[in-house]
């Protein structure tokens, strides 16, 4: 039909095509752009020791606190104006205070004589929470020191009370400020922290749920 407005089909496919064909090349180019080698991922170990003392008793643990710049799955480096940055090419196999709170967990288990340990949404009756806060994972440079300092509290799950408190730290020299490197030394850091805290809950004097009168006295005050 001769002056009728319908376009023939082809003539709008092909009009359409030449539309969409700068929309197709921009969002290859921006994928181009924005591919590239995947960071390598990094575990944290759960080491093994023999620990005595605190033998059937129940612990839950609970995910460190943090501040933002340490929950995420960077690797951190902090310089000595206090000033943040990431390392790339690397990072935490997971969200770094879920990750310390699983490894912790697994420390337990291997070194402690602990009758159970587990994390608060488990549901388990226990008889004490360790309530925590990550306070330092970071590469410290210049002097490329790998720092992990956790401050933990024993909580009397019975009645909130706080047992007892420490802040426990550890130091390692990394070789280098790459993600290999970083990751190795704030590892070993992070052993040594973890051991030290399964330590001193073995050797404490921890209140039983069942029993009111095992708390000891004197024993709740600030971390030290």
């Amino acid at each position: 039909m001769r002056g009728s407005s319908v376009l023939n089909p082809l003539n709008d496919r092909a009009c359409l095509l030449r539309r969409l064909a700068p929309v197709a090349v921009m969002a290859a180019l921006t994928g181009a752009c924005s591919s590239g080698p995947a960071p390598a991922t990094y575990d944290l170990s759960a080491p093994t020791s023999r620990i005595r003392g605190a033998s059937g008793v129940q612990v839950l643990v609970a995910e460190p606190a943090a501040l933002q710049t340490l929950a995420t799955q960077q690797i951190l480096v902090k310089d000595a104006s206090g000033s943040v940055s990431f390392i790339g090419g690397g990072q935490w196999a997971d969200n770094l205070p879920r990750l310390i709170q699983t490894r912790l967990i697994n420390t337990f288990e291997n070194s402690s004589q602990l009758r159970g340990v587990s994390r608060p949404s488990s549901g388990a009756v226990a008889d004490v929470q360790l309530v925590s806060e990550l306070r330092r994972f970071e590469i410290a440079t210049p002097d490329n020191q790998a720092v992990a300092e956790i401050s933990v509290k024993i909580v009397s799950d019975r009645d909130g009370r706080i047992v007892n408190g420490r802040i426990f730290r550890a130091s390692v020299p990394a070789s280098a400020v790459d993600a290999p490197n970083a990751a190795r030394a704030l590892d070993e850091a992070l052993t040594v922290v973890m051991l030290d805290i399964v330590r001193w809950v073995s050797g404490s004097h921890l209140p039983r749920r069942e029993d009111p009168g095992t708390a000891a006295t004197g024993e709740n005050r600030a971390p030290a």
